[in-house]
This record gives structure tokens, C-alpha cells and sequence, in this order.
């Protein structure tokens, strides 16, 4: 039997079994906005939920996912699809997902709607389930520290995200006081010529991942060179912004790193009901200027510890 036949299959038995009220009431998305593939994977990752585990690693490098699952004890699903790759298997018994976003907010735009859309959409009738799947979600990155402090080779887990992209423009995000108040004093005391969104990482998944590692706030820019203040050719409308970044407080919080995807996590994460945390290797010090030398060592030992908490 075909897919299309399937699907209407899939969808006449449920009419019978559900009560017509609640059948009209169910909105059908339109093909037009949620996009699958002639096999009912998600457009872009590729994936179909019987791929996906419940517990997510995620990587922004494509070429790290296999440093990832070489440590399995067997891999079930291997997917790939543009940037995003996929391995599905199992670590000591847990069942594991290991996927590559690429770089940047888009992305991680299209990654948490794909995901979110395996677990909580009936992909054969384009509704949402009536129950809600929560993924822990965790990404294992590589950041760049803004104190002296936080040493080159070290490992932090963000606690909270400060988004410098304009991603949450187009999303209704709901904040707490605390991230609102966090927002402002950065945008008053900051330097910074706009308001930047802030959301906090899942405290499940970091006492869980991230209990020993040193606890951050992190900046996700919107690129890698100017964003995060760097000058090579180009000149910089903000030339002093990582000076005045390193010095700014709020309470008892400072800025400790720049990276490139952990906000448009957690706003994500916070949008559609996941629990997200973001942990990184710290492989440079944008004020000492010094950069690891040996960065497969530190990746490769994160790598470790996460995927035995995971």
C-alpha cells in the first residue's frame, strides 16, 4: 500500500474511533507549511520519528556527528541531508540521537520545528497530537570565552542565552522577569544600539549534564567575525563591543562567552516545550587572545563526559 493510501487509511480510522466534535475542531496544516518528503520525513533533517531518539545531541559540524557515534554500541539509523546528519543508536543501553544543525539561529530554527514536528505532529494527518512529547535536547558546541577567568580547554554550560539575532522578531516568546530585567540592563548599560532576547536553559538538563562545569551566560551572535567583534579587513561599526561586553554585570551574572546557536536553542526550546541545554568546549579567550592548541583533545573530552549523563 502506497503512502497517500496510508495516510487516508490512517486518517478514516481515527475519524471512527475519535467523536465528531473533536475531529472538526482539528486544524489540518497545509502542505505548504509544514513541507515532508514523499516518504513523510521532515523536509530538511530527512528524518521520520521512528529515526529519532528521545534524548538529542546536537553538533554544529557535520564531520563531528561520526566522532559521536564511533562510541556507540551500535548505530540503528544513519540519515543525511544537506548539513544535517543524522546517527541513531545506542550508548550503554541509552538510545541516542546524534545530529548536525550547521551554523547560526536559521538553522537552528529549521532543526527544533523539525524536530518538534517528529514527536508532536501526526505526520499522516498533519495535525497535532493531542499529547505533548518533550525532547531533551543537548548541544555540544565550541565557544569562545570574554573573561580571563574562563581558561582556554575549559567546559560551561549555559545557564542563560543572550540573543544578538533577530530570529525571536518573528516568534511570540514569553519571558520571565528575570530575563526581561537581564534584557534591558544589557540593552541600557551594554553598548549595545538594540534589545537583545534572553531565555533560560533547561535547570533539569544542566544539573543533570553540566553540575561541575562552569556555569555561563552566553552570547549567540549572528556571525562569526564582525558579530563577535572581530576585525580583519572590514571595519567595525562596534569596535569596542567586546571590551564593554567582558566588563558588564547584572546582579551576580556576567557575559562569559560567544558562540553562534544557543539562544535560537532556547527560545525554540522555550517556544514549543523542550528541555534544552547547551554545553562548550571553551577553545579560545577573545581577551587574552589565545586559542587551544590542542582542540580535538577538548572536544573529545566533552564528548565523554556528556554522553555518559546523557
Amino acid at each position: 500500500m502506497n503512502s497517500a493510501k496510508l495516510g487516508i487509511l490512517h486518517f478514516f480510522c481515527y475519524f471512527r474511533l475519535d467523536n465528531h466534535q473533536s475531529f472538526f475542531t482539528m486544524e489540518r496544516i497545509p502542505p505548504s507549511e509544514l513541507v515532508l518528503n514523499p516518504d513523510l520525513s521532515v523536509y530538511h533533517l530527512g528524518l521520520r520519528p521512528e529515526q529519532l531518539a528521545d534524548t538529542i545531541i546536537t553538533v554544529g559540524d557535520p564531520e563531528r556527528v561520526s566522532k559521536i557515534s564511533r562510541h556507540f554500541d551500535k548505530i540503528e539509523h544513519k540519515v543525511a541531508k544537506r548539513e544535517f546528519v543524522t546517527h541513531t543508536g545506542t550508548y550503554k543501553g541509552k538510545r541516542l540521537t546524534v545530529l548536525s544543525t550547521g551554523m547560526g539561529t536559521d538553522n537552528i530554527e529549521i532543526v527544533m520545528m523539525e524536530l518538534d514536528a517528529l514527536v508532536n505532529i501526526d505526520l499522516h494527518l498533519r495535525i497535532v497530537k493531542k499529547e505533548h512529547t518533550s525532547l531533551n535536547i543537548i548541544r555540544l558546541g565550541t565557544s569562545g570565552s570574554l573573561q580571563l577567568n574562563i581558561p582556554v580547554g575549559s567546559q560551561l554550560v549555559s545557564d542563560y542565552a543572550i540573543g544578538l539575532d533577530t530570529l525571536m522578531f518573528f516568534y511570540q516568546l514569553s519571558n520571565t522577569d528575570e530575563e526581561a530585567n537581564f534584557s534591558n540592563a544589557l540593552h541600557d548599560t551594554g553598548e549595545l544600539p538594540f534589545k537583545p532576547y534572553v531565555v533560560r536553559g533547561s535547570q533539569k538538563l544542566l544539573e543533570k549534564i553540566g553540575f561541575d562545569m562552569i556555569r555561563g551566560n552566553t552570547l549567540t551572535s549572528p556571525g562569526f567575525y564582525a558579530p563577535q567583534g572581530r576585525q580583519v579587513r572590514a571595519t567595525l561599526r562596534l569596535p569596542n563591543m567586546v571590551e564593554a561586553l567582558s566588563r558588564f554585570r547584572f546582579q551576580d551574572k556576567m557575559l562569559t562567552n560567544f558562540e553562534m546557536e544557543t539562544a535560537g536553542y532556547y527560545a525554540m526550546g522555550k517556544i514549543l516545550g523542550h528541555e534544552v541545554i547547551s554545553i562548550n568546549a571553551i577553545l579560545a579567550n577573545r581577551i587574552s587572545n589565545e586559542f587551544s592548541s590542542t582542540p580535538d583533545l577538548v572536544v573529545e573530552g566533552l564528548i565523554e563526559k556528556v554522553l555518559d549523563r546523557a
